[in-house]
């Protein structure tokens, strides 16, 4: 089943004619609170979810203005989690926190901040939906808190090493990524595909394009780490609830420049597209195309993401 929030925030099932109001089973609740109820409610609702999206009336989707499934969740994200396509080896676990308020949905736009960023980089990600809340779950139990998946892009500002170096990963906690965490840097959506209906999450095409040129094209089988895995380290360091996130990381290899006038697709097996803008004030320019740099010193070890980027002119 294929769950989203549209318009002013109601639940509904995305199916093939269009998307069905389910809100009067989750009646007061829209939004948010909506959806981790249909979560946290799901083994019993699932019959009313499934009659109401065989019979009743669908709205067209063009009709329809999808946003955010999960707008205020808690994100959590992991890095470096990826074998870049079987070129490196799986490295220690270390992972951040993204802030809520960086959550837009499908349809929205990214505009990139005023900083004195390297570049803007795209990381199209596989995405964890808890359905149960946990802390310190062990990986044997893991799975058993995953209610589905959706899709994200992290979109990262890369920044200039601080004078004098330092800012090395405390693998001991989850810090909050400042530079992940602008307004609109977490897009998300534009549906929760439950865990039955996604066939083996390990085994999942991840694409994004921008303006219609492919960039990531790759397979959640190069995972260095588990979703299993990756769900023990996480909630080691922070607890979860129902309708939290977890960001499963990217493979580096199509990374690219989001710059202004950029329209970004993203797309992952049995979940959907995902579509946002993106405007930038200041006009700032970047090659266009994979960064190349950026994929050969993920693939070698020798250097941070964008640390060699900056704009042209």
């Amino acid at each position: 089943m294929k769950l989203v929030l549209f318009n002013e925030g109601r639940p509904g099932v995305l199916t093939g004619r269009g998307i069905v109001d389910v809100s009067k089973l989750v009646l007061p609740f829209g939004g948010h609170d909506g959806m981790c109820s249909i979560i946290e409610r799901f083994d019993e609702l699932e019959p009313k979810l499934a009659a109401l999206a065989s019979d009743a009336t669908a709205l067209p989707f063009d009709s329809v203005t999808l946003k955010a499934p999960l707008p205020r969740a808690k994100v959590l994200a992991m890095g470096g989690n990826y074998r870049e396509n079987g070129l490196r080896q799986p490295a220690p676990m270390w992972g951040f926190l993204k802030s809520t308020d960086s959550i837009v949905g499908s349809g929205d736009t990214v505009v990139l901040p005023d900083v004195d960023a390297n570049i803007f980089h795209h990381e199209a990600e596989l995405v964890v939906v808890f359905g149960t809340a946990g802390d310190h779950i062990p990986e044997a139990r893991a799975m058993e808190h995953v209610f589905g998946f959706t899709c994200g892009v992290d979109v990262s500002a890369r920044m200039p090493p601080p004078p004098g170096g330092g800012g090395g990963m405390d693998r001991t906690r989850m810090p909050v990524s400042g530079h992940k965490s602008y307004n609109g840097f977490t897009p998300l959506g534009p549906c929760i595909t439950t865990r039955n209906e996604i066939g083996d999450p390990e085994q999942l095409d991840v694409k994004l394009w921008v303006s219609g040129e492919l960039r990531p094209d790759y397979n959640t089988s190069d995972l260095a780490h588990s979703i299993a895995e990756s769900i023990a380290w996480a909630t080691a360091m922070t607890p979860v609830r129902a309708g939290d996130v977890l960001f499963m990381g990217t493979n580096h290899q199509g990374l690219g420049a989001l710059q202004d006038g950029d329209h970004v697709d993203m797309e992952i097996t049995n979940i959907g597209r995902l579509s946002f803008e993106v405007t930038d004030p200041l006009k700032r320019r970047w090659p266009r195309g994979v960064d190349e740099v950026t994929a050969a010193d993920i693939r070698t070890g020798s250097g941070a993401p964008g640390a060699k980027a900056r704009p042209m002119g």
